[in-house]
């Protein structure tokens, strides 16, 4: 629990990368000195990892689910438990049909595997996946390779080769590998996949709306005067961005408010981006959407907008209980938690067109979307010129969750090649180059603006092409050797 409760100091905000190896290679070390299976090893682990690692969890459910304290440490409890299955079965596949020797071969692809069924049972969590632990480390040359399934798969080997070592010659052979590992990634990283294309001058607003305030009718106009006051010096940069549902009201309880934003942008001979709930009468369906205000092409000399153009984006990926609740009739009437605001949300679909604000081609991904890297993969095409995250991380207060948040966005910007806009409620408001790394950021819990010149960039990374086949490929491959040897070892 220990080993995998340091895990947390590898993430951001702590940054410190080195402790992701030292902390899987104690865990590993563990599975081979503790009796049984590894299926324990493996759930003890992974409780430190989680219980740490997403305590900010508590927050959400303690600071606006209604809940008593008593209760939301339960749910919390609960919910660590259940994550910490998945390293449970990594461990437990490894150790049952393989000897100690050969975990540096087997464990990344039993990893993998786990990996990827926790990032889609039950709508899927892959929060905290350990490769984002290295985007600040030497392997960050590997994201548009691998990308942070790669690494991760990457990482555990490493720490495994490590763990078994007990003589002089195996350290050796392990220090030599992690160092092949860290100078190849740096080696790598000095690579351009991508090239520059065109730059251009793009603004965010963050409007720092507390969470309490944000559904209640008579903030409304408040909001969205607040929202039109902080974009006043703004007009002049090519692009706009608003955070998710920047404007409280129902798209078409606000269409005179975006009818005006729609013809001050075009005036301005510029667009703006901004998160908005829609509702469908006919269908009773809601959508967490995202829309083009003012010029869709830069050479249109008017708005675009009207209600229900199709220059807009429909959340796909939506968080279980925050915006849709699983045995709704059932769990509803038992606690405010599950009968939050904005808490009945239908799907968008998993690949649709690129946003085109002024000329500008935007890849989206709305708040928890952007941990699905096979999602952003499909919506970033050969023409996408960056991709755009929009966020309310105010449900998670001053925790270390809107630092993960950020870090995890930071790596889908590495593995597409694709500069990252990020625009959010309360932080971090953050523009991302092509490499995963922030140009420059806005302070917490704070209102106000940010602007820079964004390059864009075109083709694509490796991983952009192969997507998972090559690490996976490459962990069956090391699966099929140990498996290999496993067998000439019992003849």
């Amino acid at each position: 629990m220990a080993s995998g409760a340091s895990l947390t100091l590898a993430f951001s905000p702590f940054y410190a990368w080195p402790v992701a190896l030292v902390a899987l290679a104690l865990g590993v070390r563990q599975l081979a000195k503790l009796p049984g299976n590894g299926f324990k090893a493996g759930w003890l682990f992974g409780l430190g990892w989680f219980g740490a690692g997403i305590s900010w969890v508590h927050v959400s459910i303690a600071d606006f689910g209604g809940l008593p304290l008593i209760a939301s440490v339960a749910l919390m409890a609960l919910l660590c438990g259940y994550l910490a299955l998945y390293p449970a079965l990594a461990f437990y596949l490894t150790k049952r049909f393989f000897a100690a020797r050969l975990w540096p071969l087997a464990l990344p692809a039993c990893w993998m595997l786990s990996e990827w069924l926790r990032s889609w049972v039950l709508t899927g969590f892959p929060w905290l996946s350990i490769g984002y632990s290295q985007l600040d480390s030497p392997l960050q040359g590997w994201f548009p390779i691998l990308g942070e399934t790669g690494v991760s798969a990457l990482l555990v080997a490493l720490a495994a080769l490590l763990a078994v070592s007990s003589d002089r010659a195996s350290w050796l052979r392990a220090s030599l590998a992690i160092a092949i590992a860290y100078v190849s990634g740096w080696v790598a990283g000095q690579h351009n996949w991508v090239t520059p294309h065109k730059t251009y001058q793009v603004a965010m607003v963050q409007g720092n709306i507390k969470q309490s305030l944000r559904w209640i009718p008579e903030q409304d106009a408040p909001t969205m005067k607040k929202y039109r006051t902080l974009t006043e010096g703004l007009w002049d940069s090519d692009l706009i961005i608003w955070p998710e549902a920047a404007i409280p009201k129902m798209e078409y309880l606000a269409l005179d408010y975006l009818a005006e934003v729609d013809a001050r942008a075009a005036q301005e001979n510029t667009a703006l981006i901004t998160g908005i709930v829609n509702y469908n009468w006919e269908s009773e369906e809601v959508w967490n959407s995202l829309l083009v205000l003012g010029k869709a092409d830069s050479s249109d000399e008017s708005g675009h907008y009207q209600y229900s153009h199709n220059n807009r984006y429909a959340k796909h990926h939506l968080l279980p209980v925050g915006e849709f609740v699983p045995f709704e009739d059932l769990l509803r009437p038992l606690a405010p938690l599950f009968d939050l605001p904005m808490s009945s949300f239908s799907r968008g679909d998993f690949q649709q067109r690129n946003l085109l604000a002024n000329g500008i081609r935007l890849a989206p991904a709305i708040c928890f979307e952007i941990a699905f890297p096979r999602q952003v993969m499909a919506n970033v095409h050969h023409n996408t010129d960056m991709i755009i995250t929009v966020s309310n991380d105010a449900w998670f207060g001053r925790s270390h969750g809107p630092a993960q948040h950020l870090q995890i966005a930071r790596a889908r910007a590495a593995e597409m090649g694709r500069p990252l806009v990020r625009a959010t409620n309360n932080g971090i408001t953050a523009f991302v180059d092509h490499r995963g790394q922030t140009i420059s950021q806005l302070a917490q819990f704070e209102a106000g603006s940010i602007t820079a010149p964004i390059t864009t960039t075109r083709g694509m990374t490796p991983y952009h092409y192969f997507g998972d086949f090559l690490p996976g490929g490459l962990t069956l491959l090391l699966l099929g050797l140990a498996v290999a040897r496993q067998r000439r070892s019992q003849h």
